[in-house]
């Protein structure tokens, strides 16, 4: 019998409504959740997930306040608004959106981000909290497959084998630090998509995590029955029949995984909503956390 389809559309609204919910609450108490971030240049993808971020913050009640800076910005510049808009105790959640351009020092950059405000979790005290199984926000793509995976009843994951076809520090080494914390409890294998042999990894895999943007990359012959498959691929193939000419897939050949897996994710609709909407309850996380220390 086919795989159980791991509906991120369907999770992430449920969260969101959660999320209004939790919004309201803090209403009384003059709080508004506020996500702020940075967009510098004019790259068309970073611009589009931008918009749809401040979209999603205020489709659920969050206040959202996006900087646009030119392309030739300084680092200088960046770098002084950045500090402003983290002291200013009615913004909750920052956020500066990735790639930047070559003259800004990434890592700089985004270590000016107070880990109590870091709900994209890349600050380095985020990410090493995070390797110690302490509390910290993480990358929201990989909070949110966790999240997914304990709403759907497939997080029963200890002494399990997690593989995770992803090495970068987006997906794959914060996917890892949260299969081994110890309420989870996973062996994880992290492999790049080159490795040799790669299929005789990954047919060991009760959890198996793709992210590599290489479509159809995981066959069914890579797979072994019954694994939980996530996909986190985004790419562009060509489709007569679709009426733009392509359609979306992911990096696991949904239709013959499908056959074998316990659950799956869809590409589109699968982990990909989760990931904005992680963003959303990082930020109001950090809106409670500050409201409570107010109060403490």
């Amino acid at each position: 019998m086919p795989g159980t389809i791991l509906d991120g559309r369907k999770l992430s609204s449920e969260i969101r409504q959660e999320l209004k919910e939790r919004i309201e609450a803090l209403a009384p108490h003059g709080v508004v959740p506020t996500l702020a971030g940075f967009l510098v240049g004019d790259d068309p993808g970073s611009a589009s997930y931008v918009r749809l971020k401040e979209k999603a913050a205020t489709e659920v009640g969050l206040r959202a306040e996006m900087q646009h800076l030119p392309a030739d910005c300084s680092q200088e510049r960046l770098l002084r608004q950045l500090r402003e808009l983290v002291q200013r105790t009615d913004v909750h959640g920052v956020f500066v959106q990735l790639p930047l351009p070559s003259q800004i020092d990434e890592e700089l950059v985004l270590a000016e981000v107070a880990p109590a405000k870091d709900v994209d979790g890349f600050h380095p005290e985020s990410v090493g909290r995070a390797w110690l199984g302490q509390e910290s926000f993480v990358p929201a793509t990989p909070a949110g497959i966790m999240e997914m995976l304990r709403r759907t009843g497939y997080d029963d994951l200890r002494r399990k084998h997690a593989v995770i076809v992803n090495t970068d520090s987006l997906v794959g080494k914060p996917m890892a630090a949260l299969l081994t914390r110890e309420d989870v409890g996973a062996n994880v294998t992290l492999c790049h998509p080159d490795t040799p042999r790669l299929a005789e990894l990954t047919r060991q895999a009760d959890l198996l995590v793709v992210a590599v943007n290489q479509a159809n990359f995981i066959t069914a012959d890579m797979v072994r029955e019954g694994v939980i498959a996530v996909d986190f691929g985004s790419n562009y193939v060509d489709d007569p029949s679709a009426k733009q000419g392509y359609r979306l897939v992911g990096d696991i050949d949904f239709e013959s995984v499908q056959q074998k897996a316990a659950a799956i994710t869809p590409v589109p609709g699968g982990a990909g909503p989760m990931t904005v909407t992680m963003l959303l309850a990082h930020t109001v996380l950090a809106a409670e956390r500050a409201y409570a220390s107010r109060q403490a």
